[in-house]
Parts: C-alpha cells; structure tokens; sequence
C-alpha cells in the first residue's frame, strides 16, 4: 500500500481568532489539507514561517502592527517562500495591488463558501495565481490608466516568446483559468502550465497577474 500523499500545509494569518477557528474548522474537513500554525499579528506569522513551513499562507491585509501586506512583502523574501493568498473583506484596487507588488498570489474574500476556500489553497499550492475575470479587469483598467510604461519600438516585445506562448498570454490577459486556455488551444493543463512556466522566466514576471500587467504596460494587448 502506498503512503497517503502529504497534505498542503496551511497558516493562518488573521487578529480575529474567532475567523481563524472557523477557517481551521473548514480545512479540518478536507483530507488534502492541514492547519500547520496561525497568527494574530504579521509579526509574529514572519517569524514562524521557517519552523512551521507552510504551504500556503491565508493572510488577512488589516491587523495591529505590521499588516498583511508589510508581513507579505517579507515572508516572499523567504526562499523557498510559501503561497500567499490575501483575506479580505474589502473589495479595493489599493489593497490589490498593494499585495501583488508584495508577492501575493491573489485574494480570497471572508465570506466566501468552503469550496472557494478548498480551491484558492490547492490552487496556491501548485503555484497558480489567483487571478479571476474580475481580477483581470481591474488589473487591465488600471494598467490602461497607467499607460504603457515602454516607448513605442520597432522591436517586438514579444519576440523573445513562442507562438504558443503568446496565444497562452492573450488568453492569461482574458482572464482565462488552465482548464480553458488548454481547451482553447486543444492542450493538456500540463502543457498549459509548462507554457507558463516558461513564459514568466522570459518575460521576467513572477506569476500571471504580473504576466497580464506586463503585456498591457507594454502595449501588446489592448
């Protein structure tokens, strides 16, 4: 008989631990996963993320002292540096992009129903962003407020990508999930994330939010 599979290590991060009790409560009931430490403060989650090693990390932006994104911006320092997934009960473009610029992965709203929950964590712990057509329009709307942040240029950006790399990119920038970018292109979701994988290290970006952010501030979408 094989050994069950190791279960993706979670920390919880919130000052509410009345929050924190009914999150551990909700991943208790998911064999997949484990509740491995948790947090009042961003402090104190920095300084237990090298004796717990999560997995993932559910973050609350809000606290007393250091908030969720200072303790992001921190903990993704850490090589290996777990998952990051930011709870909110805020819907704020501020609050966004202040925790992708920090290295989060995406956000995850306090009210949302256990399967979203069960879903943001697996997702995060195979090192997918978080990145939901809501998300992307926002993304995409402050990124055409900014403007392009490159000069036009007779030398295609995109030059250094595949073709199929680029088709992957356009459907990332429409807020495309794995599973439909690969029926789209008629590909399996390994393929898809091997495309991506690659695609990052070209452009220089760490996940697919940063991906979409750069194709619109470079003008290849739009």
């Amino acid at each position: 008989m094989s050994p069950p599979p190791e279960r993706i290590r979670v920390m919880l991060v919130d000052d509410q631990s009345l929050l924190r009790v009914g999150l551990r409560t909700i991943i208790d009931t998911d064999e997949r996963m484990t509740v491995v430490a948790e947090a009042g403060r961003g402090d104190e989650a920095v300084a237990l993320i090298e004796s717990a090693r999560p997995d993932v990390v559910l973050m609350d932006i809000q606290m007393p002292g250091m908030d969720g994104i200072a303790a992001t911006e921190l903990i993704t320092r850490v090589q290996p540096h777990p998952a990051v997934v930011m709870l909110t009960t805020f819907d704020r473009d501020d609050y966004l992009f202040g925790a992708l610029r920090a290295g989060a992965v995406g956000f995850l709203l306090k009210t949302s129903p256990p399967e979203m929950v069960f879903d943001a964590i697996a997702t995060a712990a195979m090192g997918n962003a978080l990145l939901s057509p809501d998300v992307t329009r926002r993304v995409i709307e402050a990124a055409v407020r900014a403007g392009p942040t490159v000069a036009p240029s007779s030398v295609d950006p995109l030059a250094v990508l595949t073709m199929r790399e680029r088709d992957v990119l356009m459907l990332v920038a429409e807020g495309a999930s794995n599973n439909a970018i690969g029926a789209r292109l008629y590909i399996g979701e390994a393929t898809v994330r091997t495309h991506l994988s690659s695609m990052f290290v070209k452009l220089g970006v760490a996940n697919r939010v940063h991906a979409v952010i750069w194709a619109y501030r470079n003008g290849v979408v739009g």
